[in-house]
């Protein structure tokens, strides 16, 4: 890479970082939390909760942000990780409201296959 490749990747960096998120592109925010490549983003999942009837005032979709720490002692920064993910989500207001129109009553960042930990 040259130098000019370098300087234009990075101001093409903070044009896209100065941007608001949306909806359409919580693909972009989710793969930057972690720069320092201390956790991989995996993608994201609607989940349909069957356990609620369908007549309830409360929604019954959520989303999984699902991440993989890229070593084992990375595990040991977990809570930090997940505060992270949350308040990356919530700071984007206008992401919030889009989720909440699109039925989303809740968000939640997985580090593994076992484990989910709730942000909003």
């Amino acid at each position: 890479m040259t130098i000019r490749s370098i300087t234009g990747t990075f101001i093409l960096l903070l044009a896209m970082a100065s941007q608001p998120v949306t909806a359409g592109n919580l693909d972009l925010l989710l793969s930057g939390i972690f720069p320092d490549q201390q956790a991989t983003y995996i993608g994201y999942e609607s989940v349909e909760r069957e356990d609620i009837p369908t007549t309830s005032h409360i929604e019954r979709k959520y989303l999984v942000v699902d991440f993989r720490f890229r070593s084992d002692s990375a595990g040991d920064q977990l809570q930090a990780s997940v505060h992270k993910v949350c308040m990356a989500l919530l700071k984007d207001r206008e992401l919030i409201q889009s989720l909440s129109d699109s039925g989303y009553d809740m968000v939640s960042v997985a580090f593994d296959r076992q484990s989910q930990y709730d942000c909003l």
